[in-house]
């Protein structure tokens, strides 16, 4: 193992140098830390010295601090792509190599000890060109002290190697503090710190209210009825109910028949509590039903990243993370040059393959499952890491279909509501906004009322709208609209949103109703231009006093155009309030549009199908959908159930025409 350029000296500055890594290989990396040399070189002959080997490199900044750490199997490919990408002056690796004057590498033996080393030095360095876990939360554990003369109950979020029996992780954190709770009051080990290395004159409260067997003080009990009592809990906490039940049976009888009526009554209350337990707690080495789900959902530069612990399969906690401005930073994470990619651009992959190093290396506890909702190139090297260092086997999957498939989308779901209170739902309030979006568009007045039309097509055909409405704070569902485009062939986008826009107002102004303060339309120019011209030819000008304004968003770009502003695009801020209300109403509008697209075409497809069949008209079309409720179930069935519905020769005919044919989805 080799450390090349910079100063070892400010490596081996920190506590605890021998954490970088764990293994064999760290007395080996500590020993070339201290001993390293700093040779001056400029970085581009640097480049040409560094080997093709495993292990990992230090991108540091002019006041030498570390801005990057990656890891690679051939560390000269690896870097040289960084210097590749910048020299076709490609936005890559733009602002890393800006401020990149200087770089370090560690030759390691293998891919596995580099994905180790990676890790810790980036926990160590934090690098601000790295993707960073900031969430630091750890769960607590139950630590029985062997080593003790009379051993304690504890919960501690550390593990030591100090002789101590550790129980857990427990998911959530308070359920460990209630099953100390429980010890104490079932089986009377202590939790207290006093010294029980010898006697005390008297016992505290603890002994009188019936909380601790009471070794502080001699007499009250004895080591081999304490060391049962220690028995017992580990039993206990290492989930062995059977063995646990016997034994106490066992002694509650024997205590029964000596008179010993007391200790009796505390065994049989000790039965009596295991039957009560309904979570299954267990050591740390858990299961095949022991499952961490992954899911995440990415918008607007922002990240929303959700964790569900399965134990005994069932989900017993959640954890919830969340970064900032990663378009940067992701797509330097990954092994090969083609992940380097533009910088906005958010890549799962390289994503998720740092994030498990940092949450599952140095773990003491790792379930055997790790259910993600995207593949990465290092994932069967990390999941033989962390079987190595574990003593079982870790199996991290990404799976496609199925139960687990089902888990991992249920925890996208809840990454998405994450991402929406924590990025969305924390903003001013109704009336703040609305005043923030008259002033972005220039409105006239403070917008009440917001209406927003789409657009649904494939094609051209079975083209649809719909308009969406938004009010004083709220989604109006009673008020949303929905359109067959009747005039228009073909496809064309503007003349169908001239045609139901035109409708939509020329009905309100026949039925006098009140006009929206904004007319939203989902697309760019085109489309509001043709919008506008819908509204002048039924006398409407939009942007005059006492009239709608009216404007557009286009989806990629996200800018905003007011008519009569068109020239002058609004580009709103992407964490703006303001853009978000926006999106917010008009991804309602989209999904609307669309769900009736889908149903208008599922109709035509369930029409045409039946239609094509002799003798069924549409009488008799609607009764064998009524009785089936669906073209597929009338597929499937038998003449005979046919004949129930219709004659005998048309169930004949209806069963001929499906036979041979692949059922409807």
């Amino acid at each position: 193992m080799q450390l090349v350029e910079g100063s070892a000296q400010s490596y081996c500055s920190d506590r605890n140098p021998g954490a970088w890594l764990a293994g064999p290989s760290a007395t080996k990396l500590n020993s070339a830390l201290i001993s390293a040399p700093r040779i001056a070189m400029d970085l581009h002959e640097k480049i040409r010295t560094i080997p093709a080997l495993p292990g990992c490199y230090l991108y540091k900044n002019a006041e030498g601090a570390v801005i990057y750490v990656g890891k690679a199997k051939n560390l000269r490919a690896r870097v040289r792509s960084y210097f590749l990408q910048a020299a076709q002056a490609n936005a890559k690796t733009g602002s890393l190599m800006r401020e990149a004057v200087d770089i370090e590498y560690i030759t390691v033996g293998n891919e596995r000890e580099a994905l180790a080393l990676e890790d810790s030095l980036i926990k160590q360095r934090q690098p601000r060109f790295n993707v960073l876990l900031r969430d630091d939360k750890t769960y607590p554990y139950i630590q029985l002290t062997m080593n003790d003369r009379f051993p304690k109950v504890f919960v501690t979020r550390r593990l030591r190697r100090d002789g101590s029996a550790y129980f857990g992780p427990y998911f959530p954190s308070s359920l460990a503090y209630r099953l100390v709770e429980l010890i104490h009051r079932s089986f009377l080990i202590p939790s207290c710190k006093v010294d029980l290395s010898r006697y005390h004159p008297r016992a505290c409260l603890q002994y009188y209210i019936k909380r601790c067997l009471g070794p502080c003080v001699e007499g009250l009990t004895t080591p081999e009825a304490y060391k049962q009592a220690i028995h017992d809990v580990q039993l206990f906490l290492n989930g062995k109910p059977n063995e646990l039940e016997t034994s106490l049976t066992m002694r509650m009888e024997a205590a029964a028949a000596a008179e010993l009526y007391e200790l009796a009554a505390r065994l049989r209350d000790q039965i009596v509590t295991l039957h009560q337990m309904q979570e299954k707690q267990r050591v740390a080495t858990a299961d095949n039903e022991d499952a961490d789900v992954f899911g995440f959902h990415y918008e607007n530069g922002m990240l929303a990243v959700n964790l569900f612990h399965m134990r005994a399969g069932k989900i017993v906690d959640r954890r919830e993370l969340f970064w900032e401005g990663l378009p940067e930073l992701v797509d330097l994470e990954s092994e090969g040059s083609d992940q380097l990619g533009s910088t906005d651009e958010f890549h799962p992959a390289a994503f998720f393959s740092t994030l498990l190093k940092q949450v599952y290396l140095g773990n003491n506890y790792v379930p055997r499952s790790v259910l993600l909702p995207i593949d990465f190139p290092d994932r069967a090297v990390l999941a033989d890491l962390l079987s190595e260092r574990t003593g079982h086997r870790i199996e991290i999957l990404a799976p496609q279909r199925g139960e687990k498939r089902s888990l991992v989308d249920l925890s996208c779901l809840n990454a998405k509501q994450s991402y929406d209170q924590r990025f969305r739902v924390l903003q001013p309030g109704i009336e703040a906004i609305q005043r923030a979006l008259q002033d972005a568009l220039t409105l006239e007045k403070l917008p009440q009322r917001i209406e927003c039309f789409d657009i649904s097509h494939i094609q051209g055909a079975q083209t649809v709208a719909s308009m969406v409405v938004w009010q004083e704070g709220a989604m109006q569902k009673s008020d949303y609209r929905k359109f067959q485009v009747k005039t228009v062939g073909g496809v064309d986008d503007f003349a169908s949103m001239r045609e139901v826009v035109g409708r939509r107002y020329k009905r309100l102004l026949e039925e006098k109703k009140p006009m929206p303060s904004l007319i939203l339309i989902d697309g760019g120019v085109g489309q509001l231009h043709a919008a506008a011209a819908a509204l002048a030819e039924i006398g409407i000008q939009p942007g005059v006093p006492e009239q709608p304004a009216l404007a557009s968003i286009a989806k990629r770009e996200e800018l905003l155009y007011v008519y009569g502003q068109e020239v002058e695009p609004i580009v709103l801020e992407r964490r703006s309030p303001v853009l978000h209300l926006i999106q917010k109403i008009r991804d309602e509008s989209h999904r609307f549009a669309v769900t009736y697209h889908r149903k208008r075409r599922e109709m035509r497809d369930r029409d045409s199908v039946l239609d094509a069949i002799p003798g069924v008209g549409p009488r008799t079309r609607q009764r064998l959908l009524e009785h089936f409720g669906s073209v597929r179930a009338i597929q499937l069935a038998e003449v005979d159930a046919l004949a129930a519905v219709v004659n005998a020769a048309t169930a004949a005919r209806i069963r001929e025409h499906f036979r041979g044919e692949p059922p409807a989805a």
